[in-house]
């Protein structure tokens, strides 16, 4: 309890903030300088890594991610090895920025989701909803020497929330404003979308995944070309949009469902791209990545349009994430959210790389101080909740 006390006591911390996403791309790791709590919160970003992984660990957690695929055995140990990349990760992070582990005060990990299951279940007469995060926050803690807030998901759904999107509480605390509305449009592996309007309360937030980012293109790059992604959207750019295909993709239930909810690889991963391949034919491959392209910033905006508009104009849209650098995405983005300005994070001084594992050392910090960080409005909880497990 010395370690909490003493954590509570420092007005300014050093904070690690962990993130790895549904692509599996490479853990973001940063170091932010934090000062206070709350609405309070003032934060400076001193060093970010985009850490890789060992070579075949991302196709081995991708492998053991699939339905009817993932062993026990394989899952306890990728819960440790991970927690020991993790770490590794802080350490890359803390030589970057020329600090020694020993003045980081404290790391937030999201971990590696390997399997969500947002919608409620009955199961041995208990509802329940349940996620599974890999990369043990305890390991991380023992192996930097730094106390670690992880598994930020379960104390959410354990009052009846998804256990996502949780970016909305830092976007709230980073981005609200008294003169514009703003959309925070997150496109990794899935997008989400945050609404902040303005001179709102936190309760006043809108939040929620609006289904598939960069993985139905990643999934479909690694199948035609091999590669890991559509650099600068080069192959959607030289594509034709199938409208058929098109349709045929938008007609997925998860667009009708009314927020809350929250989504990921169990849903847009290789069952939805085999179900899309067999509706595209013989279309040629750079169509239908283009194709694909459009679906993501569709969605994007229907699902604003839908749940996320509310009464006033929509003033401005700030993306982050992968699918920022994708231009053909972004040009997308600007044709439907026209006339709202749709800018990349990057472009109004944050960085685009780094936001979620911001995201993390913020709720890190919140978790330390005892403030609540859930947003009951966009995970659907039945009560605010202080998130995370606290190892020393």
């Amino acid at each position: 309890m010395h370690t909490l006390r003493q954590l509570l006591s420092t007005k300014t911390k050093l904070i690690a903030g962990l993130m790895s996403g549904t692509s599996v791309d490479s853990i973001d790791a940063v170091l932010v300088r934090v000062q206070g709590n709350g609405t309070a919160t003032k934060y400076e970003e001193l060093a970010f890594v985009s850490h890789p992984f060992p070579r075949g660990l991302k196709e081995y957690v991708l492998e053991q991610s699939r339905p009817g695929c993932g062993t026990v055995e394989a899952l306890c140990a990728l819960n440790i090895v991970l927690a020991h990349v993790f770490a590794d990760a802080v350490n890359a992070v803390a030589h970057k920025a020329g600090v020694p582990l020993t003045s980081i005060d404290l790391i937030g990990s999201h971990g590696q989701t390997v399997h969500h299951m947002p919608a409620e279940q009955k199961l041995f007469g208990k509802k329940i909803r349940s996620t599974l995060q890999l990369g043990d926050p305890s390991t991380i803690a023992k192996l930097t020497g730094i106390p670690t807030v992880g598994d930020f998901r379960t104390g959410d759904m354990a009052l009846g929330g998804e256990g996502a999107p949780l970016v909305p509480y830092f976007d709230y605390i980073a981005f609200r404003s008294r003169t514009k509305k703003r959309a925070l449009v997150n496109i990794g592996g899935i997008a989400n979308i945050t609404v902040i309007p303005k001179k709102c309360t936190l309760d006043d937030v809108r939040a929620f995944d609006t289904g598939p980012g960069n993985m139905v293109i990643d999934g479909l790059m690694k199948k035609f070309y091999h590669k890991e992604y559509d650099d600068g959207g080069r192959i959607a750019a030289t594509g034709q949009i199938i409208p058929a295909l098109l349709d045929a993709m938008r007609r997925h239930t998860y667009f009708s469902v009314k927020p809350p909810k929250s989504t990921g690889r169990e849903m847009f991963g290789e069952l939805f791209i085999s179900a899309l391949l067999a509706s595209a034919r013989k279309a040629a491959p750079h169509d239908i990545i283009a194709t694909a392209t459009e679906f993501t910033a569709m969605t994007v905006y229907d699902q604003y349009r839908r749940f996320g508009a509310m009464k006033d104009k929509l003033d401005e849209v700030i993306v982050s994430g992968g699918g920022a650098k994708n231009p053909v995405l972004m040009d997308a983005l600007h044709h439907y959210f026209y006339p709202a300005s749709v800018t990349t994070m990057d472009a109004i001084g944050f960085s685009s790389d780094s936001k979620e594992a911001v995201c993390f050392a913020i709720l890190a910090n919140e978790t330390i101080a005892g403030n609540p960080s859930n947003v009951p409005s966009a995970t659907g909880a039945s009560a605010s909740a202080v998130l995370g497990k606290i190892c020393f």
